[in-house]
């Protein structure tokens, strides 16, 4: 057993108490009072806070007195591991291990202390703490209560049950503990019993029995009065150290030393005594009674086999012992009362025997009513429990097949479905199949013509003035780009800078694309000359977005409604793209610069070298496609694509964001979503739009600016549709726009671009529909065509001259020529 304290050095303390003795028995004085030591033992929980409250407010008014906590812990033998319930013997565990462990269990033990020494100290009281390590807690603290001679032991005592047999720890340590110590068990601040040291018992028995021998001498009647004392008296002290048999017995013998004392020193017994003995009889044996009915619980508690019959030697024994010296033998009188007295002790002794054995009874009577009540309460409850337990199987039954009820409808759906999504794929490779065969047709019917006009390299020489430095309008990082006159058609030749393998990739990638791609926002391809890498496209008056945006050569900027349109137009022209028959395009390099501006800041969507097509499998659902490489600009490239070189539409719409950010701010694309972000947390983004584009409508326009960090997203999964989410929107803010632009001061407004003819440049008068798909005004096809016999706009032969009235776009010019002349006119108006 450990043991660890708190307090001072024992011996020094003893050998100034031994010297400060031996100094005043030489001086004849007597010896100083030994201080009171009073130990609480605690077991860390709350319960023992009654106990030690108990004990400061019962030992601190005494005087000087000691004061010491007892906690016992138990000895570290095991080292608890992560697993719930395993432990690990503390001697197969590293030393390191083993000390922290044993180091977090003293302090957690001396949290488990603190309180309580905190109460001590809020009483101004001065306490020992003592932990002793120890399996056996009554043992540990016997041992301590001996080793350091503790008068006074304070322990907390538990309620337990009125049938438990478990022996409780306050009864163990009471039968553990030292003679010389006093225990007190106290519950809940109150306290439930004590046992006395062997110095208090023996006083209480030399106290009882001079109290008896000095009233035994007074008086017959003064004798029995305190004969009921004496018994009240022993009874008492039986409850608190002897048994109920040893309490009859001693009992027994002083009431019979007493009243055989009492007779011998009386020396003459008359019959008026005799009366009064009576009289008394009967009043001692209504007290007895009472007697009885105070300590039936403690009665109930001893053996019942305890019988009038081993009492009465006793009594005979006595009578023998103190047998009268000082009356004649020859006085028969007092003989007879003698025998008459002891007659009626022992019956006084026998009525108190039944009144305790009648009380037994009826305790034993009521235990048996309250346990078959108990029995009673039991079934009910038992059956209550039963029928709930039926219930619940009931209930469970019945969710059992509703369940199963559903299960059985989730695998007919499941079947449904199934069966659904093998038609959908049935049907989607037919339409295939179809669309194949259409194209055949088509094929066959077109013929392996290409779609586009084929020009020679000395007209392309002639047109471009052999390449003359100031017909230069730009370069790229795969050509540069010439203004040149063909066929009297203002156009822009682009010659590859090599004839490499990737650049003739590059180059048949865009012959097959523009070639077949008919949109009013795509760049239209007039021609090409493939054995020396030129393409030739219609001409941009206004050149790119980009260099419209940082208004390269001090350009004019673009109004805030034009861009909004531009945004619309951009949008609609990747919808068209990513939604082409029969398999989508992407176009992977879609930037400002990539965007080109007609005199009327009509975008359109040109160099589409690095488009590609998404091979889809008519099986698979994906829209993903695996790239060789990356490929584009680096600041618009998709960070998935990046990575994992995984194209799909998203990737345009990552562009397409950085595009409409860069519309708003007029910025380098490089971290512009961290910025234009920023400055929307901030309240700022008036701060950083563009203000050279006019007075931006702050809603719409963040609403713009939102929608294109939307599309910036980083993860693909997080960017909107463009078809579902983004045009919608940005054809909503075109109306805003429109609406603005419209309402500018300019009494003659740029008519929209389809009413335009291509040959004339002039709003159409009479508009019809050639044989090659575009619309020219009656007129100007007519005289084009008595010339010749190729389309105006693709330079391809018609392949008849065929011209169909388009009613619904002449309604249209009407409507709006008519609308033209009556806002002209309430302009003149308002000046005038």
């Amino acid at each position: 057993m450990l043991v660890s304290t708190a307090e001072d050095s024992p011996s020094s303390e003893v050998k100034r108490d031994g010297e400060m003795t031996e100094a005043q028995h030489v001086a004849g004085l007597p010896p100083p009072p030994q201080p009171l030591t009073v130990a609480v033992a605690i077991n860390g929980k709350k319960k023992s806070k009654y106990a030690v409250k108990w004990a400061l407010e019962k030992f601190i008014p005494e005087g000087k007195v000691v004061f010491k906590l007892l906690h016992v812990r138990p000895k570290i033998t095991k080292v608890p591991t992560p697993i719930v319930g395993n432990s690990i013997p503390i001697s197969q565990v590293r030393e390191d291990i083993a000390a922290a462990y044993i180091k977090e269990t003293e302090w957690q033990t001396s949290q488990k202390i603190l309180p309580f020494q905190n109460i001590c100290i809020r009483q101004k009281v001065q306490a020992d703490i003592m932990i002793i390590e120890s399996d056996n807690v009554a043992e540990a603290i016997a041992q301590v209560v001996s080793d350091h001679n503790i008068n006074k032991l304070v322990i907390g005592d538990s309620s337990s049950g009125i049938f438990s047999r478990k022996l409780k720890l306050s009864s163990k340590i009471s039968v553990c503990s030292p003679s010389f110590c006093t225990i007190f068990a106290v519950s809940k601040g109150k306290l439930q019993s004590i046992r006395p040291s062997d110095s208090e018992t023996n006083g209480n028995f030399r106290d009882d029995s001079s109290s008896v021998s000095s009233t035994a001498t007074t008086s017959g009647l003064t004798s029995n009065s305190q004969t009921d004392i004496s018994v009240a008296s022993y009874s008492n002290l039986q409850s608190l150290s002897l048994s109920l048999p040893m309490q009859r017995f001693q009992a027994l013998s002083t009431i019979n030393r007493g009243v055989i004392h009492s007779n011998i020193t009386s020396g003459e017994t008359n019959h008026s005594r005799c009366q009064s003995l009576d009289t008394e009889e009967k009043r001692n044996s209504v007290s007895s009674c009472h007697s009885g009915s105070e300590y039936e619980v403690q009665m109930s508690q001893s053996s019942s086999s305890t019988s009038l019959p081993t009492d009465y030697p006793l009594s005979d024994q006595a009578s023998k012992s103190y047998a009268p010296t000082d009356c004649s033998a020859s006085d028969s009188q007092e003989n007879i009362n003698l025998e008459l007295e002891k007659l009626r002790i022992e019956l006084r002794h026998a009525r108190g025997i039944y009144a305790v054995a009648q009380s037994e009874a009826i305790e034993a009577s009521r235990k048996l009513n309250d346990l078959n009540k108990q029995r009673l309460d039991g079934m009910i409850k038992l059956k209550e429990i039963n029928y709930r337990e039926e219930k619940v199987r009931e209930l469970a039954n019945l969710e059992k097949e509703r369940c199963e009820v559903v299960i059985k409808e989730a695998e007919y759906m499941r079947l449904q479905a199934e069966r659904e999504a093998s038609h959908r794929v049935e049907a989607e490779i037919k339409a295939m199949r179809d669309a194949r065969e259409r194209e055949k047709l088509e094929e066959a019917l077109v013929g392996p013509a290409p779609q586009y006009q084929m020009f020679a390299w000395d007209e392309i020489v002639s047109a471009t003035s052999s390449f003359s430095e100031e017909l230069k309008i730009g370069m790229g990082a795969y050509g540069t780009v010439y203004k040149c006159s063909l066929h009297h058609t203002t156009a822009a030749v682009k010659v590859l800078h090599s004839k490499d393998n990737h650049n003739a990739k590059q180059f048949q990638q865009e012959i097959e694309i523009l070639s077949k791609v008919r949109h009013p926002h795509f760049l239209i391809l007039l021609g090409a000359c493939p054995e020396r890498g030129c393409l030739v496209y219609e001409y941009m008056e206004n050149g790119s977005l980009e260099d419209r945006l940082f208004r390269v050569n001090n350009t004019p900027s673009i109004p805030w409604f034009e861009r909004f349109r531009i945004a619309w137009e951009v949008a609609s022209a990747l919808v068209y793209l990513h939604n082409y028959k029969p398999k989508p395009i992407i176009h992977r390099d879609l930037k400002p610069a990539n965007i080109l501006l007609d005199g009327n800041f009509l975008s359109k969507i040109g160099d589409v070298g690095l488009s590609t097509v998404l091979q889809l499998d008519a099986s698979s659902v994906s829209t993903l496609n695996k790239d060789t490489g990356p490929v584009g600009t680096l600041s618009y490239m998709d960070p998935e694509y990046q990575r994992t070189g995984l194209i799909s539409a998203k990737s345009d719409v990552y562009a397409f964001g950085l595009v409409i950010l860069q519309l708003l701010t007029a910025k380098p694309a490089m971290a512009l979503t961290h910025t234009v972000e920023s400055a929307i947390d901030d309240g700022c983004l008036v701060e950083i739009l563009d203000s050279t584009a006019g007075s931006w409508p702050l809603q719409e326009t963040e609403e713009l600016a939102k929608l294109g960090l939307s599309c910036s997203e980083l993860r693909r999964k997080d960017r909107p549709d463009l078809k579902e989410h983004v045009l919608p929107l940005l054809g909503r803010l075109k109306k805003v726009a429109d609406t603005v632009r419209d309402s500018v001061s300019n009494p003659q407004p740029n008519p929209p671009y389809h009413f335009i003819c291509p040959i004339l440049k002039e709003v159409m008068k009479d508009p019809c529909v050639a044989a090659d798909g575009y619309t020219y005004d009656r007129k100007a096809i007519e005289q084009w065509l008595e010339e010749n016999d190729k389309s105006p706009m693709t330079n391809l032969l018609l392949p008849n001259r065929n011209l169909l009235p388009n009613y619904t776009l002449l309604s249209a010019i009407m409507e709006w020529t008519s609308k033209s002349n009556q806002e002209q006119l309430s302009c003149l108006s308002g000046r005038t």
